[in-house]
């Protein structure tokens, strides 16, 4: 049997088997647009009334504004491919207006299981229509968000989910995320309810204004969140592949003995840096790590477990950080605020970037330094040490050749594969945050 055909039986097998007890949803739901740093944790939504929890299944980070779309997509759905960490009974999904110029207003907002992977077609008997507090249409003001209602949908673990919303006017600026790493797609008219995915004959390389996918389960216990750069958005993962080390390690999650029960939340953004925003001319690389922790971390529904994978950009972006001690103190305030949310802190090490176009004996020193005090402890509640995993050890400073996209900088798939085998999974599940 083909992979595709293996994954067209899951998706109708899922489809079909749909929650059929007397189970009902309780709660009010969403009555309305939230701002995006208010986002809902576990269970303050419409939820079935069997046992279980809200849990995040994937998410992405808001990065900025879509460049060449100036007025947003009036009259056109807007399909997008999202993969899931963990599967459940239920489901709801947040939207994004964040970058917004003007109020997005969605009349009709739908969520299915993709007939195959990457696929715009939906799997049969999986489409069911979103709402927002009951209403079918909701206006999400400029810089806010909102969360669905709660949707009866076998979500499996590892498959694609369809989010399509449908919009009559142009929101301005489009809130997205631009290296999904996924094809998604674009048809013209209301096609948010279609089936077939026929319509959708535009792709994109884009996650546009879905933000999270929350399932109701009663297997996952909470949820890993990992904050990073362009390392942990997996740029230069195989797209389609769902080769991220977040997803490696969502993949150990689910198969390993004795593994933690966790969903993998990827919060990366490329360009990110730990202290400063993106400057007014590259406004793709999102605001600070500090900055977006509230909206992007500490907000996510479950989030039990942060990973952090940052500095490098501090070091290599103009204007570059070279006082290692600012690089730490800002990954120390990191840890900080996450603990004050009950959260463990796990902290990566910086890895080598040797034979990058700039690498340089002054900043290798700063990567050195920033390692050694991470590796030393007090910044973190624990470390995976990313650089010794993936280091040439001839040639320390930079990446093992076979984990070296090419860039001397960016993971292969290979190199993504053993960042997530270099995390020990006990620390996941350790003891209660540090007194740092």
């Amino acid at each position: 049997m083909s992979k595709n055909m293996g994954y067209a039986l899951l998706a109708g097998l899922a489809a079909v088997v749909v929650l059929i007890s007397g189970a009902v949803f309780v709660g009010a739901g969403v009555r309305g647009a939230a701002p995006d740093t208010a986002a809902p944790r576990g269970g303050e939504n419409a939820a079935p009334a069997s046992s279980g929890a809200w849990v995040g299944t994937w998410s992405a980070s808001p990065a900025s504004a879509e460049p060449n779309a100036p007025n947003g997509y009036p009259d056109a759905s807007l399909r997008n491919v999202v993969h899931t960490s963990v599967g459940g009974s239920a489901a709801r999904v947040r939207f994004s207006n964040l970058f917004g110029t003007r109020p997005l207003t969605i009349t009709h907002a739908t969520l299915a299981l993709a007939a195959e992977p990457s696929s715009p077609a939906a799997a049969p008997g999986s489409m069911r229509r979103l709402t927002f507090g009951d209403r079918s249409e909701v206006t999400v003001p400029v810089g806010s968000a909102v969360t669905s209602d709660a949707v009866r949908l076998n979500v499996p673990a590892a498959a694609d989910l369809l989010v399509t919303l449908y919009s009559p006017t142009g929101s301005g600026t489009v809130t997205h995320h631009p290296h999904a790493r996924q094809t998604s797609y674009l048809a013209r008219g209301d096609r948010a309810d279609d089936t077939t995915g026929t319509p959708y004959t535009e792709q994109t390389a884009y996650w546009r204004h879905v933000t999270a996918v929350d399932v109701w389960t009663n297997e996952t216990e909470a949820a890993v969140v990992a904050l990073g750069d362009s390392i942990t958005d997996g740029v230069t993962s195989s797209p389609g592949a769902n080769r991220r080390w977040t997803d490696f390690l969502a993949d150990r999650l689910r198969t390993e003995r004795g593994a933690p029960r966790y969903s993998v939340l990827n919060q990366g953004i490329s360009g990110n840096r730990v202290l400063l925003d993106a400057s007014p001319t590259d406004l793709k690389n999102g605001p600070s790590a500090l900055n977006r922790l509230e909206r992007d971390v500490l907000s996510r529904t479950g989030a039990e477990v942060l990973v952090v994978q940052l500095g490098i950009n501090d070091i290599l972006k103009t204007p570059q950080q070279t006082d290692p001690r600012r690089i730490v103190d800002g990954l120390e305030r990191i840890t900080q605020h996450a603990h004050r949310r009950g959260l463990r802190v796990i902290g990566a090490t910086l890895m080598p970037f040797g034979g990058h176009r700039k690498h340089n004996a002054r900043l290798e020193a700063v990567r050195q330094q920033v390692n050694e005090q991470i590796r030393r402890g007090g910044v973190f509640d624990a470390v995976v040490d990313f650089d010794a995993a993936l280091r040439d050890p001839a040639a320390p400073q930079r990446l093992l050749p076979v984990y070296d996209s090419g860039d001397h900088l960016h993971p292969s798939d290979s190199g993504f594969r053993a960042m997530a085998g270099a995390l020990d999974l006990d620390l996941l599940k350790g003891a209660s945050p540090a007194r740092l």
